[in-house]
């Protein structure tokens, strides 16, 4: 059954669908009339002659600017042409399929004032599969995504490129294609298709489901750690995160416990030890603050998913149009800024960790870097290096891109927020430490096989046989970067912890 949208109800998840597993889209009665609504008061507003932003006046600047009725078709062809200065590699297929989504979800909500043929040739092309290329470099995220946004109706009105059927083509071909009309644009729907915060929001909600699933990721190479290097249980205890009070740190510790359950290398004692090092005493704590982040990123994202982010914005009902500001990207930039420290952290102490199991004077006994053949070998040595520049390179993603602003359109938009940088360098963050935690689980994997892969607990073990289905312990040097690979493919495909929780059930 398809995903019905009303733009009130859309979840995170449902966008996940959609955009990564092509499930289909339709809208609900309710959503047809209100947007068959709005259009109609437009075009009673237009009969009357009224002076309206973006409907009988130009853009921006030319704000003040009088466009006549009969010139409001070319007015928004215009707008559509001249705002298509976006550049650099198109964007992944799937965050393309995201943003059409948003963008109807959007302007289902009959806020709008687009027409309902519009609304559905956009919805047509999501769900027959042709994707506008859409180039990923110049938004300010302020009148929102225009630049971007532009190259989605490029399509829609037969110019521009499009993806269809795996082969880039003219759009207007892959339009006949898939047995889909081009349209012209009427007054206002230029301007309402391309105002609003939907290609922030499409980069940022894929980072972020991504972050969702790492942060259990980085539990699982924590425990895996904690195997090997003989971690102390009890600073996992319940009552130690309890009497603190942080959610996401009681979860991350409900979580260590589970996945240590039944070990016999972690112990509540060690006499050998008082404690551990805060890379694996201080992981609820670290991770779970993490985690808290990311359901504020989550929260805020389910808001804006279900917003209306053009000007002017429609209200039939009270006879009014008011141009306002919804289209500014500030709520998801600081959201995205927010959801880069809390990613980037998880690989700053997961290469710590990985620190911990190669270096002589810290893993407790294991061969230097985890090589039997030191000297001769350099074992772990690298892939070490390998984590602490993706881990630095963070540090300059991290950057908040929300802090930094510059006029434009005349200084008629003086502030800008920056949050399509902030969701994309947020993406680049995700992919770092999914190879990061990567490495700690490789590393992790093979100081177990030096241990005598003895002792487990159910679910390391179940983590521990995957891993040796693809990878062979490291007996001697081989080339690292295609063991490497592997790792960053098994996070990436989620089948680390899809495999967890169907051994102990659902992480946190």
């Amino acid at each position: 059954m398809a995903i019905m949208i009303n733009g009130k109800t859309l979840t995170v998840e449902e966008v996940i669908m959609v955009c990564k597993y092509g499930e289909q889209v339709g809208i609900t009665e309710d959503a047809q009339r209100a947007v068959k609504k709005a259009r109609d008061y437009v075009e009673w507003k237009l009969d009357e002659g009224a002076v309206i932003y973006g409907l009988t006046t130009g853009f921006g600047k030319f704000s003040d600017t009088f466009v006549s009725r009969e010139e409001t078709a070319e007015l928004q062809r215009n707008l559509i042409i001249s705002h298509t200065c976006a550049m650099g590699e198109p964007l992944p297929k799937h965050v393309v399929r995201a943003i059409m989504l948003l963008r109807c979800n959007a302007l289902a909500r009959g806020n709008s004032g687009i027409r309902p043929s519009t609304l559905k040739t956009l919805m047509d092309m999501l769900n027959k599969g042709v994707h506008p290329q859409i180039p990923e470099k110049g938004s300010l995220g302020a009148s929102g995504d225009l630049a971007p946004l532009s190259h989605m109706v490029l399509t829609m009105i037969g110019e521009g490129e499009a993806e269809y059927q795996g082969t880039v083509m003219p759009a207007k071909m892959a339009m006949e294609k898939a047995g889909i009309s081009t349209i012209e644009l009427a007054a206002k729907e230029g301007l309402a298709l391309i105002n609003g915060t939907q290609v922030m929001t499409a980069i940022g909600i894929n980072a972020l489901y991504d972050a969702i699933n790492l942060a259990k990721t980085a539990d699982i190479a924590a425990a895996m750690t904690a195997e090997a290097l003989h971690g102390i249980r009890k600073a996992y205890d319940l009552k130690v995160h309890a009497a603190r009070g942080h959610q996401g740190q009681i979860d991350t510790a409900r979580n260590m416990r589970k996945l240590l359950k039944g070990s016999k290398n972690v112990r509540n004692v060690n006499p050998n030890k008082v404690q551990d090092p805060y890379s694996l005493r201080c992981v609820p704590q670290v991770h779970g603050a993490s985690r808290d982040a990311i359901k504020y990123v989550y929260d805020a994202v389910s808001r804006e998913i279900n917003a209306v982010t053009d000007n002017p914005l429609i209200f039939p009902d009270q006879d009014e149009v008011i141009s306002g500001g919804n289209f500014h990207g500030q709520p998801m930039a600081l959201a995205f800024d927010f959801l880069k420290l809390a990613t980037a952290e998880l690989a700053n102490i997961s290469e710590r960790r990985s620190e911990r199991l190669i270096n002589p004077q810290l893993s407790e006994g294991l061969a230097p870097f985890l090589t039997k053949y030191g000297g001769v070998c350099s074992g772990f040595m690298i892939a070490q290096y390998a984590a602490a520049s993706m881990v630095s390179e963070n540090k300059i993603y991290a950057h908040p891109a929300s802090v930094d602003s510059i006029p434009s359109s005349g200084n008629q938009e003086d502030h800008v927020s920056m949050g399509t940088t902030a969701a994309r360098t947020a993406a680049l963050i995700v992919d770092n430490v999914q190879k990061v935690l990567g490495i700690e689980l490789f590393a992790a994997s093979q100081a177990i096989w030096l241990r005598g892969e003895k002792g487990l607990a159910t679910a390391t073990q179940a983590v521990y046989d995957r891993i040796r289905e693809s990878v062979d312990p490291i007996e001697r040097d081989v080339v690292m970067h295609f063991e490497l690979k592997k790792f960053d493919e098994m996070i990436k495909s989620n089948e680390i912890v899809d495999l967890v929780e169907s051994v102990i059930g659902l992480l946190k």
